[in-house]
């Protein structure tokens, strides 16, 4: 293929001709060859392909078809009764999921409350966090929980009986639910119309049966992005094929209920023993100093990060850079969830709240990830609010961590295996991961959020053509 009129960064107008999986040159005086496909660029900016450094891909696959349960779609109780009283009242009698909770919908819903609205279908509805299940009494007798408690149940208990209410328990819920894994082909179409040519999964219970169905996904050209896997132990960089790579290891920490320091610090280096990084969950200050100080205290690695960074204070930023580690980051969710934020946290946590300019400016490696989909996947979204910091409603929250427009693409530009590095080149040599917007480099940054991608190129091949 032959890409001409390109608007390469700080370059004037240009051709770039991929062969294979590689760009073969870069240059104005280049002309279609006899055979070779042409795609005018009509004078647009191209950018190397984005790369999601933190995403959950079967958790979204999941979700494409879930019954939507939060904001800001679902905004109040009696919003979240109409979606799940209208999907119960299709056809079937299979599970009805719901994605999204969050507690400023109906306060801390229970069994109870589900079985008041379905009674008779089995109902699981995740929390935006991720880390919490909420089920209907229909659901419980369907994955076997019995009134009594038994050893295995990890279900919370209130006079006995289950809430309905699971944490931090996927490993068990996917046992019991069996069946199969969800289809990527939907998910993944929909990542490559954002300009998305690879990702990073996030997922910490990732082991071989999550590598196999990633791997059949790809060979059956469902699964069309380049992909970085991050999970368990039990993951072995062995297994390394072509656009399939074991990553770190994933540690998620909960502040509620840390582990043990010394056997935080032992996992840690087993996994650098492994030849992985580790990539570590870090939403809380604490659990964030709680992470610096077993990395500290194992050893680090390069390629080490952490997750989120949600809130962190000018020392913790100073800290982190003394580490040497990357943050993966996501400033979307000052949009999403901002005015929210606004009103649960104090004006010293707003001032934490995803810091991004003061990493950059302390030479920490910052990049980003949608963490779809407990968040919106679009990147473009994301650095619309790493630029501007400002809610749904419009308040900006601190806007001093504003990043500028060539720190925000880095954020999704970089490497994989080094986020918030420089951008990938598109430049002879290199590989053909790209997008063509739909407009000029000097309106770009104007309305990101508005911006759609005509053209997603990923190892040579179209992803994605508009």
């Amino acid at each position: 293929m032959l890409i001409t009129d390109a608007c390469l960064r700080g370059a004037t107008r240009t051709a770039i001709r991929i062969d294979g999986e590689r760009i073969a040159a870069v240059s104005p005086d280049l002309h279609p060859q006899r055979g070779e496909e042409v795609f005018d660029a009509a004078g647009a900016a191209v950018l190397p392909g984005l790369h999601d450094h933190h995403l959950h891909l079967l958790a979204y696959a999941a979700a494409i078809d879930s019954v939507c349960c939060g904001p800001p779609r679902v905004r109040d109780a009696g919003e979240l009764a109409d979606a799940l009283v209208a999907h119960a009242a299709q056809a079937g009698e299979g599970w009805i999921r719901g994605v999204g909770y969050h507690e400023s919908v109906a306060g801390d819903i229970d069994r109870a409350w589900l079985d008041r609205l379905v009674p008779g279908r089995p109902v699981r509805i995740q929390h935006r966090s991720g880390q919490l299940w909420i089920f209907n009494s229909a659901g419980l007798r369907r994955l076997g929980v019995a009134e009594a408690a038994h050893a295995d149940d990890p279900f919370e208990r209130r006079d006995g009986g289950p809430t309905g209410r699971l944490y931090g328990a996927d490993g068990w819920l996917r046992a019991r639910l069996g069946g199969a894994m969800p289809g990527l082909r939907e998910a993944s179409l929909r990542l490559a119309r954002l300009g998305i040519t690879g990702i990073t999964d996030a997922g910490p219970d990732n082991a071989l049966a999550e590598f196999r169905h990633f791997a059949r996904e790809r060979d059956r050209g469902h699964l069309l992005q380049d992909v970085l896997m991050m999970g368990s132990s039990a993951l072995d960089p062995s297994w390394n094929r072509a656009g399939l790579t074991v990553g770190a290891t994933k540690i998620h920490l909960r502040e509620s209920a840390l582990p043990d320091f010394d056997a935080m610090c032992t996992r840690i280096a087993r996994s650098h023993e492994a030849g992985r990084p580790v990539a570590v969950h870090c939403v809380t200050l604490a659990e964030l100093m709680f992470a610096l100080g077993a990395l500290q205290a194992a050893g680090l690695r390069s390629g080490d990060r952490l997750e989120h960074v949600s809130l962190a204070s000018p020392e913790a930023v100073a800290m982190v850079r003394d580490a040497g580690v990357h943050v993966v980051t996501q400033p979307h969710f000052l949009y999403e969830r901002g005015d929210a934020y606004l009103a649960a946290l104090s004006p010293r946590e707003i001032a934490d709240l995803y810091r991004a300019r003061s990493f950059v400016a302390a030479g920490v490696p910052l990049g980003a990830g949608s963490d779809a989909p407990y968040g919106d996947p679009d990147p473009w979204r994301a650095l619309d609010a790493a630029l501007r910091r400002t809610s749904r409603a419009g308040h900006v929250l601190g806007a001093g961590e504003a990043l500028d427009p060539a720190a925000a693409l880095r954020l999704f530009g970089s490497h994989p295996l080094r986020p918030g590095g420089a951008c990938r080149p598109l430049a002879a040599g290199a590989v053909a991961d790209l997008c063509v917007l739909d407009r000029a480099w000097d309106s770009v940054f104007e309305d990101p959020a508005s911006v759609r991608v005509r053209l997603t190129m990923g190892g040579g091949r179209v992803l994605h053509a508009a």
